[in-house]
C-alpha cells in the first residue's frame, strides 16, 4: 500500500500525485500548499548537491502547544517541516535523538528558556507564576475584610490548576504514544507573564496574561489522529475538571464555598472553550482538521457549560440556589 510522503500515513484508495515534487499523497496533503511542496523539492534538490556535514540541528519554538511557523534544520538533506507549539518532523522520527532535552543531544532549541533544566523546576516557575497572577486577579479586600480572604487563595489556586492539568492532559497522551515530551518555560510566553505581574504591581490597567510555558512535543504530524488526541487532551481535562466541580457546587450547602466552587468550574470551561477557537496557535485548528466531529461535541460542550455557569455567576436571582 502506498504511504503518504507528507504524514507517512497508508493511503486508501487512490494516491495523489504531484507533479511538481513527484510525490504520492493522501487526501488530506494532496494540495501543494497542504504537503509544503517547495519545501519537499528543495530539500531533494539539496539531496542532489551536498552532502550532510553539520552534526548540530537547530528547531524553533514560538509558542504552547500552538503557533504555526517553518523552521530551517541545519542539517542539509533532512526535510523541513512547522511547528505549532510543538516541534514537527515528518517522516523524520529516526533523526531524533534518544534524548533530544539532554544537553549533549546536540539539539539547540529556539524560544524555550532554560531548554535543559529539569522538567520539575519548569512547573515549579510556572505554577508560581499563574498563582500569583491568579491572587492579584481574585484579590478583593472586602473578603478579606469579612474574613472570606481564604476565597482568594481558592480561585488563585483553581486557576493556576486549570492551566496546568491542561498542560498535563497534553503531555500525558503524547507520553501514550511513546513521543519525547517535556513542559517547558517559552521566553516570549514568560516575557507576556512578567510584565503582566509587573503592571498587577503597579496597578497598570492591562489584561493579565499567565502564559509561562507549554508542553513541547516531538515527532507530531500536522493532521493525524496522534496529533488529534493529544491536541483534544487539554481542553478535554478542562471539561471534565469544570463538570467535576460544577457537580461539587451542587452537593456542598455551605456559602460562599459551593458558589465559588461554580467560579471554580466557569473558569476551566473558559479555558478549554478559548483553546477550541480553530485559530493557528490554540488547540482547536488541529481538532478540526482531523476530526470535525470530535471539534464539533468537544467545543459544543465547553461553550454551553461555560454559559450556563456564566449566567448562575452573573444573575442574582439565580445566585441564590447557592445562599
Amino acid at each position: 500500500m502506498t504511504r503518504c510522503a507528507h504524514c507517512g500515513n497508508d493511503i486508501m484508495g487512490e494516491p495523489f500525485y504531484c507533479g511538481s515534487c513527484g510525490q504520492n499523497y493522501c487526501s488530506f496533503h494532496k494540495e501543494p500548499i497542504d504537503h509544503e511542496c517547495s519545501i519537499v523539492s528543495e530539500n531533494f534538490n539539496i539531496q542532489q548537491m551536498q552532502p550532510s556535514t553539520s552534526s548540530s540541528t537547530e528547531y524553533n519554538q514560538v509558542l504552547p502547544t500552538h503557533q504555526e511557523q517553518e523552521y530551517q534544520q541545519s542539517t542539509p538533506g533532512i526535510a523541513r517541516g512547522t511547528t505549532d507549539g510543538t516541534y514537527t518532523w515528518f517522516r523524520q522520527e529516526s533523526q531524533v535523538p534518544a534524548d533530544a532535552f539532554d544537553p549533549n543531544s546536540g539539539i539547540k532549541f529556539k524560544g524555550i528558556l532554560f531548554p535543559h533544566l529539569s522538567e520539575l523546576i519548569h512547573f515549579g516557575i510556572a505554577s508560581i507564576l499563574i498563582f500569583v497572577i491568579g491572587m492579584m486577579i481574585f484579590y478583593d479586600a472586602t473578603l478579606f475584610a469579612l474574613g472570606y480572604g481564604w476565597a482568594t487563595f481558592m480561585l488563585a489556586g483553581i486557576y493556576m490548576t486549570a492551566f496546568l492539568f491542561h498542560e498535563f492532559g497534553h503531555r500525558q497522551v503524547a507520553v501514550r504514544f511513546k513521543l519525547q515530551t517535556k513542559f517547558r518555560l517559552l521566553t516570549f510566553g514568560m516575557a507576556l507573564t512578567v510584565f503582566s505581574l509587573v503592571a498587577g504591581l503597579l496597578k497598570i490597567p492591562v489584561p493579565s496574561l499567565a502564559l509561562p510555558g507549554a508542553v513541547v512535543v516531538l515527532g507530531l504530524e500536522k493532521v493525524s489522529k496522534k496529533t488529534g488526541l493529544c491536541k483534544a487532551a487539554g481542553p478535554s481535562v478542562n471539561l471534565v475538571y469544570g463538570i467535576v466541580l460544577f457537580i461539587i457546587s451542587f452537593l456542598i450547602p455551605v456559602y460562599p464555598l459551593n458558589y465559588l466552587f461554580v467560579v471554580s468550574a466557569y473558569l476551566n470551561f473558559m479555558l478549554g472553550a478559548f483553546n477550541m477557537l480553530p485559530i493557528g496557535i490554540l488547540d482547536g485548528q488541529n481538532i478540526l482538521k482531523w476530526n470535525k466531529k470530535v471539534y464539533i461535541l468537544l467545543a459544543t460542550s465547553l461553550v454551553v457549560l461555560l454559559i450556563v455557569t456564566l449566567v448562575l455567576t452573573q444573575t442574582p436571582e439565580l445566585q441564590v440556589l447557592y445562599q
